[in-house]
């Protein structure tokens, strides 16, 4: 049994199968049962994804599913709650996700053949039934922990030819300038919108418009909208604005730090809003972006020059949220500051690979997620090279392995109690199964 809980929210359900077949109780974990239906449906979509052993993906889908319903037997057995913020958090999460994947909220609402409220209302004890088995999950490992002996004599117990080979990866710091926009262009960009906001007024579709001109790529097919989203989901200015809304009223001109914004009000539901928006962003001259470089080359003099260090310049000078960590960069995958070179943007990779420890790049051109572009120069703090793992390199590594593992053997220790002391049942069928625990007690 894997320690991460197999979380799966099918909005793209398999109706046909529900329509077709009687449901039927397939097993009774405590008070809680399973469904045929509920085996279908993760089960389909695992063959979607093109897995061929079917009948192990089936016993491993109804193992995953007994462990979630343990779990949540459990935590109801603990009186463990969800609050009623935490589920519409994740609702919206996961509904905004299905939206952007059939491209609006009216096709998800004619595919599922319901109304955005029915389809959260429908799926609202779900959420708090998965998020009720995540919690109680937590708290078996809560106090789990690893000591610095217990990760050597892990490592030391692993045979030695089947040590893993570690990518080589780096640790880097950068120093990024944005160009600095003319007030001609912020001047251009708002007198746009002001007449898309004269033109609505007037009584042109601000949906039409938004799909037309907004450079939100995201919300421009969907015109404008962005879906219910709660207090804090959005940046401060913009969601200031759009908090202070009342009926379909289109908001002043809003500067947030991906450009400038005109805001519609939809719908409001207590502190749940859904707006649309038309989002320009200032465009960038030739001639900006030339003195932006020249501005990093004269920091980059500066920390050669030794008048100042690269991790104060970064705190000076950078535009970079990573200036107030002395500029240095997290990798979003693991959370560490180590990247697998491999895994750099080519533009980067290509600099930092012929760069060793403490090396300072000069200035290089960067494409921000925005389309828009900057200059920046790196530092490289750490370097390794592909190598067999070893405690003095790869330490924080083998010790997230050892700590997951010791999570792991807490985990099937609980299994073992609690199957013993739980009501189940399961139909032969399912007793065919090769599960990793011994849910059928003899």
């Amino acid at each position: 049994m894997r320690i991460s809980i197999l979380i799966v929210f099918m909005l793209f359900s398999i109706q046909n199968f529900a329509q077709k077949e009687i449901d039927g109780v397939r097993a009774i974990i405590g008070d809680e049962i399973i469904l045929s239906s509920d085996i279908e449906t993760q089960y389909q979509q695992y063959l979607a994804q093109g897995y061929s052993n079917r009948e192990e993906m089936r016993c491993r889908i109804i193992e995953d599913l007994l462990y979630q319903n343990l779990l949540l037997n459990q935590a109801k057995i603990d009186s463990l709650e969800i609050s009623d913020q935490e589920i519409d958090s994740e609702l919206e999460k996961r509904i905004r996700y299905f939206i952007g994947q059939v491209g609006s909220k009216e096709r998800l609402e004619e595919f599922y053949g319901k109304s955005i409220i029915e389809i959260k209302s429908e799926f609202r004890d779900l959420i708090n039934d998965q998020l009720l088995s995540q919690r109680m999950q937590g708290s078996i490992t809560s106090g789990v922990k690893v000591t610095p002996s217990e990760v050597k004599i892990y490592f030391n117990n692993l045979p030695k030819d089947s040590l893993p080979m570690i990518e080589a990866e780096v640790e880097i710091s950068q120093i990024v300038i944005y160009p600095e926009i003319s007030n001609q262009e912020k001047d251009r960009i708002q007198n746009k919108l002001l007449s898309f906001k004269e033109r609505i007024i007037k009584g042109e579709d601000f949906k039409v418009l938004a799909t037309l001109y907004s450079d939100d790529s995201g919300s421009a097919k969907n015109g404008g909208e962005l879906g219910f989203v709660g207090r804090g989901d959005l940046v401060p200015a913009f969601e200031a604005s759009a908090y202070k809304l009342k009926g379909d009223e289109i908001s002043k001109i809003i500067r947030s730090e991906f450009g400038y914004h005109i805001i519609q009000l939809i719908e409001r539901r207590g502190e749940q809003i859904n707006v649309r928006h038309i989002l320009l962003k200032p465009k960038v001259s030739s001639t900006q972006l030339m003195e932006t470089k020249e501005q990093i080359e004269e920091v980059a003099k500066q920390i050669s020059n030794g008048e100042i260090t690269f991790e104060k310049a970064a705190l000076d000078f950078s535009d970079d949220e990573s200036r107030n960590n002395e500029g240095l960069l997290i990798n979003p995958n693991s959370g560490s500051s180590m990247f697998i070179m491999k895994d750099l943007d080519p533009a980067l990779y290509f600099v930092i690979e012929k760069m060793g420890k403490g090396e300072i790049s000069s200035p290089i051109i960067m494409q921000l997620e925005d389309g828009q572009k900057a200059y920046r120069i790196v530092k490289v703090r750490k370097k390794t090279i592909a190598h067999t793992a070893n405690l003095i390199e790869d330490y924080d590594k083998i010790r997230n392995v050892a700590l997951q593992e010791k999570k792991q053997e807490t985990i099937n220790k609980w299994l073992e109690e609690k199957i013993a002391r739980t009501y189940i049942k399961l139909e032969a069928e399912l007793q065919d199964c090769t599960f990793n625990n011994k849910w059928i007690i003899q």
